[in-house]
Formats: C-alpha cells, sequence, structure tokens
C-alpha cells in the first residue's frame, strides 16, 4: 500500500469522527463520489496485516448503524471482499488475524435480523403463479394445458416462501458460519441495483475464487494465494449465482461468465442439486454470442410482453356487434357508383306514366319500355365506347341526367315515344 492511499484513509477516519450529526446526509451524498477512498479502502481490506484494518472495519461498521441509507450501502459494496478475506483467513487456519472482520460480519448480521423496534424480522416471498400473466410470460402463450387458467387460479397455488426468524450470534462458528454468510449476502443481493461497478467484480471475483481453491482449476485461472479448499454450502453458492446473474446484464459479462463456469464446476464436485439446478437455468437463458464485450454499459433483460387487452373479447361475434354492424352499413352512402368504370352505369329509373297522368296499357307499357330501355342503353354504349369521353366520366352522368328530366317534363326527343 502506498503513503498517498494510506494518506487518504486516515484522511477519511479522522473527518468522520469531527463531523457534526446534521451534515451527514450532504457528506453520504459525496462520499460515493470518491473513488479514490474506494480502491484505497479495498487495498486495506485485502491486507488482513495493516494496522488500519481495524480502525476502517470500525468505521465501516458505525456507517451501517448510523440509518443513513447512502453510509449504509457504502459499507454494503465491501461485503463481497469481506466475506472473502474472512473465509480465506479461516481456511488458513488463521483465525486471530480475522478478528475485527468477523465482529463487522456479525454487526451487520445482528442488525439486519431485527427492525427499528427490535423484534425480529420475517422475510417472505410469493412464488408467482403461472396462471396469473408476468412481464415474463403470458398463460396464453404457453399452449394446452391440461387445468385452464381460471381453474389454476382456483386451486389456490400460490406459495409463500418464509426466512426467519434468525437467531442472534455472538461468534462464528463451524456450525453457524454459513448460515451468517448467506444471510448477508441476501441482504448484499437485496440492494444490488445500487451497487457500483467495482463490487460487481468484486463479487465475480470472489465467486471464481471460493469455487476453486484447492482444487485443479486453480492452476488454470491462475489464482495465487491460498491453495487449500475453501468450504460452501448449497445456500451460499444459489445466492452468489443471484448477483452473478445481476452482473451479466450490467457490464461484468466476461467476469460473470467464469464466475458462473467455475461455480458449476464446484456444484457438480460437491453434488449440490440446487446451485447445479440455478446455474444451468442461468446459463441456458443467456443470449449466445450477443454480449461479447464487458465495457459496453448497462444492459437489460429482453422480453416479449403481449398487449393486456384480450384479443378474444375484442373480437367476439355477438348480437349486438352484428345489428351495430348492419346499422353502420345503412348510415353510410353508397359513393362507389361515381367512380366506376364507364360502361357500367346503373340506368336510372323512367316514369312510365303519360303527361296527363293516365296509365298505359299493358302492351303499350311493355312496348314503350322495351324501345326507351334499347334506345338508352345505345346511348351508354355510345359513350363508353367513345375515347374522348373516357377521361370525363362525371359530365356524362350529368348529361343522362339532364335527358331524363327532359323526359319527364314532356319536351320531345328524338328517343321520347310520342303516345
Amino acid at each position: 500500500m502506498f503513503t498517498s492511499e494510506k494518506g487518504v484513509v486516515e484522511e477519511w477516519l479522522s473527518e468522520f469522527k469531527t463531523l457534526p450529526e446534521t451534515s451527514l446526509p450532504n457528506y453520504a451524498t459525496n462520499l460515493k463520489e470518491k473513488s479514490s477512498l474506494v480502491s484505497s479502502l479495498y487495498k486495506v481490506i485485502q491486507e488482513p496485516q495493516s494496522e488500519l484494518l481495524e480502525p476502517v472495519c470500525h468505521q465501516l461498521f458505525e456507517f451501517y448503524r448510523s440509518g443513513e441509507e447512502q453510509l449504509l450501502r457504502f459499507t454494503l459494496q465491501f461485503l463481497p471482499e469481506l466475506i472473502w478475506c474472512y473465509l480465506a483467513v479461516s481456511a488458513s487456519r488463521n483465525v486471530h488475524s480475522s478478528g475485527c472482520i468477523e465482529a463487522l460480519l456479525l454487526g451487520v448480521y445482528n442488525l439486519e435480523i431485527v427492525d427499528k423496534q427490535g423484534h425480529s424480522k420475517v422475510l417472505s416471498f410469493t412464488i408467482p403463479s403461472l396462471s396469473k400473466p408476468s412481464v415474463y410470460h403470458e398463460p396464453s402463450s404457453i399452449g394446452s394445458m391440461a387445468l385452464t387458467e381460471s381453474a389454476l387460479s382456483q386451486h389456490g397455488l400460490s406459495k409463500v416462501v418464509y426466512s426467519g426468524p434468525h437467531p442472534q450470534r455472538e461468534m462464528l462458528t463451524a456450525q453457524n458460519r454459513f448460515e451468517v454468510l448467506t444471510f448477508l449476502l441476501l441482504c448484499y443481493n437485496a440492494a444490488l441495483t445500487y451497487m457500483p461497478r467495482v463490487s460487481l467484480q468484486s463479487l465475480c471475483q470472489i465467486c471464481s475464487r471460493i469455487c476453486v481453491c484447492g482444487y485443479p482449476r486453480q492452476h488454470v485461472r491462475k489464482y495465487k494465494g491460498i491453495s487449500s479448499r475453501v468450504p460452501v454450502s448449497s445456500g451460499f453458492m444459489v445466492q452468489m449465482l443471484t448477483g452473478i446473474y445481476f452482473a451479466f446484464y450490467n457490464g461484468e459479462w466476461d467476469l460473470a461468465q467464469k464466475a458462473l463456469d467455475d461455480i458449476i464446476y464446484r456444484a457438480q464436485l460437491e453434488l449440490y442439486p440446487e446451485p447445479l439446478l440455478v446455474a444451468n437455468a442461468i446459463q441456458a437463458s443467456l443470449p449466445h454470442g450477443a454480449m461479447r464485450s464487458s465495457k459496453e454499459g448497462t444492459r437489460c433483460i429482453q422480453v416479449e410482453i403481449t398487449p393486456t387487452s384480450s384479443r378474444i373479447s375484442r373480437n367476439a361475434v355477438t348480437s349486438m356487434s352484428i345489428r351495430g354492424h348492419r346499422w353502420k352499413r345503412h348510415e353510410q352512402p353508397d359513393n362507389n357508383n361515381d367512380t366506376t368504370e364507364l360502361g357500367i352505369l346503373v340506368i336510372p329509373e323512367i316514369s312510365v306514366t303519360n303527361v296527363s297522368g293516365e296509365r298505359t296499357g299493358n302492351g303499350e307499357r311493355g312496348r314503350t319500355l322495351g324501345e326507351i330501355d334499347a334506345q338508352h342503353m345505345q346511348g351508354v354504349q355510345e359513350t363508353a365506347t367513345d375515347p374522348r369521353t373516357e377521361s370525363k366520366g362525371l359530365p356524362e352522368i350529368r348529361r343522362q341526367k339532364s335527358v331524363r328530366k327532359m323526359m319527364e317534363d314532356g319536351i320531345n326527343s328524338p328517343g321520347r315515344v310520342q303516345f
């Protein structure tokens, strides 16, 4: 550790001691922007023999119990590195050099298992049912099922999983070690969205180290340090996978991929079914070749979301929809005849009564209608075959209407039959 980095940490330790309580929110807001301080603190934690390790752990615990949310998250970002340092020291059987780290982990654990009133917390999680739609699936897209959506919802298949209450711990032993560490990783995963990128990198790196130390893959990864195996539990590995899955889509694709492979390697050696199930599910859901670089920033999971309104209800055929369709059809004026091709004109209705209003005989009526229709159709055909009138459809229609008006008014015309 360089002298400049040591000076940054010492300044940080003395600054908080003289800080008034009223300026604590502003101090917490400016603290996350000090990248040089964060990197210096990582180096202090990675050196178990450092003289600054104990005051740093003490101040991180003071941050956590201060009640300020941003100070709490500032301490949480170092949690993966603190867990790795504790497990590495425990595996090397040098327990005395990890006393301050163990005290910090126990302090965070005992603060998290109780609420503000001092009562034990009971965490609950409702397992989603396939009968209810979510951002990940639609019940209608699953396909044919033995039970329908309504039948599934009536069966009450929703299951609630509870965690807690957790007992208070005064020291870490071989029996309760991973119970405490698993709960601490659960608290870390609950704040993953607030963790900086350096914390996600630390998480992926310590997951790989924990899984391969003491095994042949350690030489492949070229990890130096301890060579003894670090014991892990099944639940602890599942919590590691939760953080790694988040790191995949938040800028750490390469490190997360390496950590996932190492967890699968260790879970196969330990024959742990839960980590194998979760790890294989994550690996199967990853897009192949879509994310080549880990420096492209935050990513998101792409899912297809169908419209909220049902297509069946929108297009359902009912008696009201049929009746409404008929009314709509009768209300709309039929203007298509005005734009039809020439030569397919509708013959207007012609009155067959004479001027005086007397009705003609049946024979005369048939003869009159036949002659008028023949003459009218001959005029229409001549109009349709005239190339000069092909582009003047509407004036021709008006001319035919004027002829009809003249015939109804009794004016003699060449096509009028006199009686």
